[in-house]
């Protein structure tokens, strides 16, 4: 008989796989690949996702990662900047590039076309070949119609010092494999990857769920999901959900300390709606046209109750529901902790 997993379970879940229960003691790009990436539009997102996530960080560390290299910023999941380890970097840009471009020229009706963002994508290359270039020189190169689109036929990461703590407009574009190295693996292989992440870091979950995190097709997903060794679920509303056969489950009475997420966290958005980290009644008020670049957001027993603002001294708060003695308590003390790393 299949298990059916409670609300409650699936929230304390997600966020063991997301690192926001207990601080890995390990390397910052395994906590990345551990959490399945990173959105990265806002640079410092980087840094405080990983500080509410891993044991130790300092922000000159974060820094000087990025600029050896270990930690990458591309355009990856839904063409949004993500940062990944080196090593995730090839098999994530490998296992989305087909159905992306596919997507992509379907959306723009043969304006771009394929032809012509190969011949944009020739002429990048060859003037990337005498270092990295700003948004601004691209544009002017080949048009900002084809460069905001040009990542899907020609592999740019966000070359340091952009999109840093230190500077954080992610605005200099440099060649994938000339900092990352030359291409690895097949897209097959890219794609039991890139599952393989987020049912590590946001499973239990269905088809639609890890297909709208990726950006892929339900069936390019379901067919990589058969290469898998796999377990399934049910939600309380009957939901088949799928995970990796040796995936915990966490019980849902486990306490969940208080942590802070950045803007556009991947616990917030709409493929982990099903863990209730974000409720309902509060998603208007992070995520709304007039506030593209979405909110900071603090969590109190595993779900945002507010959001925050870095000052020049002690976090600023803006309180959802009434907050406890004891939760408030909690949550300065952690939050004290952030405005230490913050200034």
């Amino acid at each position: 008989m299949t298990r059916v997993l409670t609300a409650h379970e699936l929230n304390r879940t997600l966020l063991h796989r997301q690192l926001l229960l207990e601080r890995s003691q390990q390397d910052l790009p395994v906590v990345l690949e551990r959490m399945a990436g990173l959105q990265a539009q806002y640079s410092p997102a980087i840094y405080i996702g990983l500080w509410s996530r891993a044991a130790s960080v300092e922000r000159p560390a974060v820094t000087r990662l990025l600029h050896d290299g270990e930690i990458i910023q591309g355009t990856l999941l839904r063409s949004t900047i993500h940062a990944v380890s080196r090593r995730d970097y090839w098999p994530w840009a490998l296992a989305i590039r087909e159905d992306r471009r596919i997507q992509a020229l379907r959306a723009w009706r043969g304006t771009p076309s394929h032809n012509e963002m190969e011949q944009a994508a020739a002429t990048l290359r060859a003037a990337l070949a005498d270092g990295p270039l700003k948004q601004g020189e691209i544009d002017k190169l080949i048009g900002a119609d084809r460069r905001r689109g040009i990542s899907l036929w020609l592999d740019l990461i966000r070359q340091p010092p952009s999109g840093t703590w230190e500077r954080r407009r992610a605005d200099l574009y440099g060649l994938a494999d000339e900092w990352v190295g030359p291409p690895q693996g097949t897209a097959e292989d890219g794609r039991v990857r890139l599952v393989t992440r987020y049912l590590t870091g946001f499973g239990p979950a269905t088809r639609k769920e890890i297909a709208t995190w990726a950006g892929l097709p339900i069936a390019t997903v379901t067919a990589t999901l058969a290469d898998l060794d796999t377990t399934t679920y049910r939600a309380e509303d009957g939901t088949e959900l799928v995970d990796l056969a040796d995936g915990p489950i966490v019980d849902g009475d486990t306490d969940a300390p208080p942590r802070f997420l950045a803007n556009w966290d991947a616990a917030l958005l709409v493929h982990a709606r099903r863990s209730g980290i974000l409720p309902e009644e509060f998603r208007k008020r992070i995520f709304h046209v007039r506030a593209p670049q979405s909110f900071p957001v603090f969590l109190v027993d595993g779900a945002v109750a507010g959001t925050w603002k870095a000052t020049d001294g002690p976090l600023t708060y803006d309180e959802f529901r009434p907050l406890t003695a004891t939760e408030r308590e909690r949550l300065h003390a952690e939050g004290e902790r952030l405005a230490d790393f913050h200034a």
